[in-house]
């Protein structure tokens, strides 16, 4: 397949090598990766903060931008789940719905493109360490995404595999929400963050680069042992 590679705002600011992992990972599966240069945010912190006509203009953007690829692929849930779920609802009524629909059926999260689209759980890559998997609450609660990122970890080589005692429990980033409500937010990464630590795993892997900056920070002030990385890296074969 020809797959666009949508990046996010903070794998593009601020960890490029998920987006290079996601791209290696499909290229090496015999995949061609086309990056647009056009596109832009997907439109999220507007529309968290009420600004629905400023997302709307994004939200036809991005339609614009990816309106002939084959299938748009993303290593975030929650820009996904944006784009999949939340553009529909934007453009509802409006001249824009159908070609929103039609991108929502064509854009996928990273581990689930890879297992539900392509059908592929062993990538062939080696990761000889011991992890526990974070579910971003938009990949979990939007998308419907759980099974597939632990499908694909358990058919890595030499990775051990522990779930920790709070699966489901949100890291309390949540974008704006982190700002607006700090104290609550730290809270919850508090109970989050100890309950991956209680596995005494090296890394924390999560599809949501989001997540993982909010998780490593609580950590690493706590200095707690673990350390995050996303699922693409670990599926490239990486080993920090």
């Amino acid at each position: 397949m020809k797959v666009s590679l949508f990046v996010p705002c903070f794998v593009d600011q601020m960890v490029p090598r998920v987006g290079l992992a996601t791209a290696t990972v499909l290229e090496r599966l015999g995949h061609t990766v086309d990056f647009r240069p056009s596109q832009t945010c997907c439109g999220q912190p507007s529309f968290n903060a009420g600004y629905w006509e400023e997302a709307r203009s994004v939200a036809i953007r991005a339609i614009g931008v990816f309106a002939d690829a084959e299938a748009v692929v993303g290593p975030s849930g929650s820009c996904v789940a944006m784009m999949r779920v939340f553009y529909p609802q934007l453009l509802a009524n409006t001249p824009h719905e159908p070609a929103a629909l039609d991108l929502a059926g064509r854009t996928f999260e990273f581990g689930e493109f890879l297992v539900k689209r392509l059908g592929v759980t062993d990538v062939g890559a080696r990761f000889p360490h011991r992890v526990t998997y974070h579910d971003g609450c938009h990949g979990l609660r939007e998308l419907r995404i759980k099974e597939e990122p632990r499908r694909l970890l358990r058919a890595v080589r030499d990775l051990e595999l522990v779930e920790c005692d709070e699966p489901e429990s949100c890291c309390g980033f949540g974008g704006l929400f982190s700002v607006k409500f700090p104290m609550v937010s730290t809270a919850m990464a508090e109970v989050k963050g100890g309950s991956l630590a209680r596995t005494e795993c090296e890394y924390v892997v999560s599809s949501d680069p989001s997540c993982q900056l909010q998780l490593d920070g609580w950590l690493a002030t706590q200095g707690k042992r673990p350390r995050t990385i996303h699922l693409a890296e670990v599926l490239a074969g990486a080993s920090p």
